[in-house]
């Protein structure tokens, strides 16, 4: 079969291509290949320009115009004729160097420069700024305008519904009140963090040789400095310089982002849950899109599918990036090749998270509130005022106020507000407190809630 989003093996590059699609200029084989011509061309102007490696004069202005324009319109058609390389040669890196050699067959400096292409470098050297320049680039273009997206509506929700009360649930039981609008500014509060969290790891890179002690490269050019020319390097490429490796980088950066990546998805998943559950108690009422179809039998049904897709999609990339984090920065002595394999599935792991993202915003952008279901089941509960009565008989040194309230609550049907409020009219307590107290109902018991969510 030809490859076409209906032939595809993986619903990422299938059903859901269009939505993480972005992500393909970052992680796909042409991607990888891309980052690989770019970080060989960098490392090859590099040495031109080092005075100690003598054998290599510096380019010409013109040749470093036309190497910078190699690697920014790098093609899929270029890709194409690497990867034919690759089919001959078995190696995937090898295959970029013998293609760097071809394409610039036609510019004599570069020619007399073709012995420094890859110069005393390993695999590894390239793959390791390869990976990194991939996710951070990933990381600031897609991931985190796409979850600041959602950070962005969770907040204009919060904002919204910072005055609506609503009945907390503890336990999945009846609880003292709160506001929709403080619920929300929770999550926002927690997803400003990981935010935060994802942003600031660094990722770190290396091009130090074969074991990581610039053996090859003292032995050609022993008066270089090149810890000072590879901390250059790769700093350049805007990757922190890791001085203490084996034969690759120790991965320790990317399993940070993962980790970062994971954390978030679970704060995610945490909230997808929960508006599945107030969906379910119409506490949450779902915007309907003409055409759409909820049930393939029943008419009335308008799913909570883009919180259930969410959810789905977050439990696939955590368990991608959780092995990512757990398996790359393990490695048998100088060098195994198990994490070559696992550093491929970093563009699964990341499309999964994009797509649960995606999908949990257009849930988020379909929700509004339903006053009137959360006004019935705060006027339903007036036991809920158990808990500021007693706090009010506490104070005024009622030793068994807790008690009192159990006793007339706990585990009793019926609690009215003509109940409650005939036990507040025989409360030994001063009249002002006893004022407040009749005046007070479950949906204005919600203390600083809206403070907070207008807060955030």
């Amino acid at each position: 079969m030809d490859l076409t989003s209906l032939t595809a093996l993986t619903p990422l590059d299938g059903r859901y291509r269009s939505k993480v699609e972005s992500l393909a200029t970052h992680f796909s084989e042409y991607a990888l290949i891309r980052y690989r011509v770019r970080v060989e061309l960098e490392w090859l102007k590099r040495l031109a320009a080092e005075p100690g490696v003598v054998e290599l004069p510096p380019f010409s202005a013109a040749t470093v115009t036309e190497i910078d324009a190699v690697a920014a319109n790098f093609s899929i058609a270029e890709a194409q004729a690497i990867k034919a390389i690759e089919a001959r040669t078995n190696h995937d890196v090898k295959a970029v160097e013998y293609w760097i050699r071809e394409r610039f067959a036609a510019n004599a400096e570069v020619t007399r420069a073709a012995a420094f292409i890859h110069f005393a470098c390993t695999s590894e050297d390239i793959n390791n700024l390869a990976h990194g320049l991939m996710l951070a680039e990933s990381r600031a273009a897609v991931l985190l305008p796409a979850l600041d997206a959602v950070v962005s509506r969770v907040t204009e929700l919060a904002h919204a519904l910072a005055a609506v009360p609503m009945m907390a649930r503890t336990h999945g039981q009846p609880a003292t009140p709160t506001t929709f609008g403080k619920e929300f500014a929770n999550v926002v509060a927690r997803l400003r963090r990981a935010r935060e969290r994802i942003a600031s790891v660094v990722l770190p890179g290396k091009i130090n040789g074969a074991v990581g002690n610039y053996n090859a490269h003292r032995t050609a050019y022993p008066d270089v400095d090149w810890p000072a020319l590879a901390l250059g390097f790769v700093s350049g490429l805007g990757l922190e310089f890791n001085a203490y490796t084996t034969q690759i980088e120790p991965h320790d950066g990317i399993a940070e982002l993962c980790d970062a990546y994971a954390r978030t998805n679970t704060i995610l998943l945490d909230l997808d849950r929960d508006i599945w559950g107030y969906v379910s108690l119409e506490y949450l009422k779902q915007k309907v899109k003409a055409g759409e179809v909820g049930s393939s039998t029943m008419p009335h049904k308008v799913n909570p599918i883009d919180f259930e897709n969410s959810e789905g999609n977050l439990g696939v990339a955590n368990a991608l990036l959780h092995h990512l984090s757990a398996k790359l920065p393990v490695s048998r002595w100088q060098r195994d090749l198990t994490d070559s394999t696992v550093l491929r599935t970093m563009g699964t792991a990341l499309g999964h998270t994009l797509l649960a993202w995606d999908a949990c915003l257009r849930g988020l952008n379909k929700l509004e509130a339903n006053p009137p279901a959360l006004a019935a089941d705060l006027d339903a509960n007036w036991a809920l005022l158990a808990e500021p009565i007693q706090t009010v008989m506490r104070r005024h040194g009622i030793d068994d106020a807790y008690e009192q309230l159990k006793e007339l609550t706990r585990g009793k049907a019926g609690i009215t507000r003509e109940s409650v409020r005939a036990f507040i009219a025989g409360l030994a307590i001063p009249e002002s407190d006893k004022a407040r107290l009749l005046a007070l109902t479950p949906a204005a018991y919600t203390g600083d809630a809206e403070r907070l969510a207008r807060d955030i």
